[in-house]
């Protein structure tokens, strides 16, 4: 359901049709009504009736463009006119409706128009649809920016920077999306997750025989990825000898199969990515200085969650994982938001983890939290998986408390120990929390249990 829609034309059952979706219809008998009507009303979606003639809806499609208006514009068309159909949806129709009656097809419409702006929520306008950055904030402005630029060029290699954390990977996607499309391949690998042979083999592939195990020929990643692109993830982790080699194949464009003799043209994008400061690196003699010259052409910065300039995204990437989690099916839909205390305990944490830890935060708090709004309790930032006695008593409470609420919390639980008879797991259900968050909180406040409801639970029944 929208809120306005306006229709165009004196078809009445155009104006039929839009009536089921809209709680106020605007109607403009032509075409030349239009402008002062989205003027005064600012309508969600245009419609234009069959009765309009295609050259009048190209026509106002085009002002449209000019006047820079972005309203959605819907019209009717019979299905049978292929050619006006596609003509429309090449001049920038959102979509088609087959006849008035078609009822069905204009939810499918309606619902469609929807979903894309609940997605715009979270996204910049020219990220594209495939690669989720979520993020507005100026520092994702600027970064959404420089991959258009990149994208659009020749440049080879691409090189992106970045904390841990920051989301390298899908700015490289994104960049291999705009550039290539999703009909070439994207294929990636971590070198620091692999030993050195290892890594020159899954790179540049082998010939039979080069080596002991190898009792077959194996196509590298730089053949495999043809016209596409080829991600190396923290290629600072790359060794010296190896680093040798990726130059050669970037400023000779040819390589070699390990214990192979042909050379094989590489007419892939090679995008690699760090989370070290590379000309570092190569000062200290750990990173090749001319790989590192040959990398930073127009290198794409990613800023941390902690810089000023992208603190804005704390939330809308919270709000994001939160409306999107798959951890815990049966909670999905049911938990609409948190407290103002967990945002505020959000936005005061330092994200050394960047959006991983905050992913890991929010999937958490939904895993733990029995209502449908999150609430500090369940907003855990530090976890000490190594505590043998009890792991749970290492989570800590997420930010600086409210003294009023810290108290509130250690009186309410409190008394649910009391009344359970200090059952903790009867208290955990009374209070809508786990068994092991109880202990925590039992811990962190130094709740101790009264000798008379000690003597209480002693007496027989």
């Amino acid at each position: 359901m929208l809120e306005k829609i306006l229709v165009v034309g004196r078809q009445l059952q155009a104006q039929q049709l839009a009536r089921n979706f809209t709680q106020r219809l605007y109607v403009a008998d032509d075409a030349g009504d239009i402008w002062t009507l989205i003027e005064s009303s600012e309508p969600d979606l245009i419609l234009f009736d069959a009765d309009v003639p295609h050259d009048t809806i190209h026509l106002s499609l085009a002002t449209f463009q000019k006047r820079e208006i972005n309203i959605p514009v819907v019209t009717v068309c019979p299905k049978e006119h292929t050619e006006h159909v596609n003509r429309l949806l090449d001049a920038g129709v959102f979509d088609v409706v087959d006849d008035y009656e078609d009822v069905s097809r204009m939810g499918q419409i309606i619902d469609k128009l929807q979903n894309i702006e609940a997605e715009s929520e979270f996204f910049l306008a020219d990220c594209p649809a495939s690669v989720p950055i979520v993020g507005k904030s100026p520092s994702m402005q600027k970064t959404m920016q420089m991959i258009r630029v990149v994208a659009s060029s020749s440049c080879n290699p691409v090189l992106i920077v970045g904390k841990t954390g920051t989301g390298k990977e899908m700015v490289a996607e994104a960049v291999h999306t705009l550039r290539h499309g999703s009909d070439q391949k994207f294929v990636a690998i971590n070198c620091a997750a692999l030993t050195a042979n290892l890594l020159e083999s899954e790179l540049f592939g082998h010939v039979k025989g080069s080596f002991t195990s190898a009792d077959r020929e194996k196509t590298g990643l730089l053949e495999l990825a043809q016209d596409g692109t080829v991600f190396l993830d923290e290629i600072s982790e790359m060794p010296m000898d190896l680093q040798a080699k990726l130059l050669r194949v970037l400023q000779e464009k040819t390589f070699r199969k390990v214990g192979g003799t042909e050379e094989i043209t590489c007419d892939a994008t090679i995008i690699a990515s760090s989370n070290r400061n590379l000309l570092e690196e190569a000062e200290k003699g750990r990173f090749r200085q001319d790989l590192y010259y040959r990398l930073c052409i127009c290198p794409i910065q990613l800023s941390p969650l902690s810089h000023s300039n992208r603190r804005d995204d704390i939330l809308l990437l919270a709000k994001y994982f939160l409306q999107n989690s798959v951890i815990c099916p049966e909670k999905k839909g049911k938990i609409k938001g948190m407290t103002k205390l967990a945002a505020e305990a959000l936005l005061r944490h330092n994200w050394a983890g960047n959006v991983r830890e905050l992913k890991n935060v929010i999937e958490r708090a939904i895993l733990l939290e029995q209502s449908d709004r999150i609430g500090t309790t369940n907003i855990i930032l530090h976890v000490d998986c190594f505590d043998q006695d009890d792991a749970s008593a290492s989570f800590t409470a997420a930010a600086e408390k409210d003294f009023s609420l810290e108290r509130a919390e250690k009186e309410l639980i409190a008394k649910a120990l009391d009344e359970s008879g200090w059952q903790k797991t009867r208290a955990a259900a009374l209070l809508g929390i786990t068994r092991t968050t109880l202990y925590a909180k039992v811990k962190q406040y130094n709740i101790q249990q009264a000798e008379k409801t000690a003597q209480k639970t002693l007496q027989p029944a």
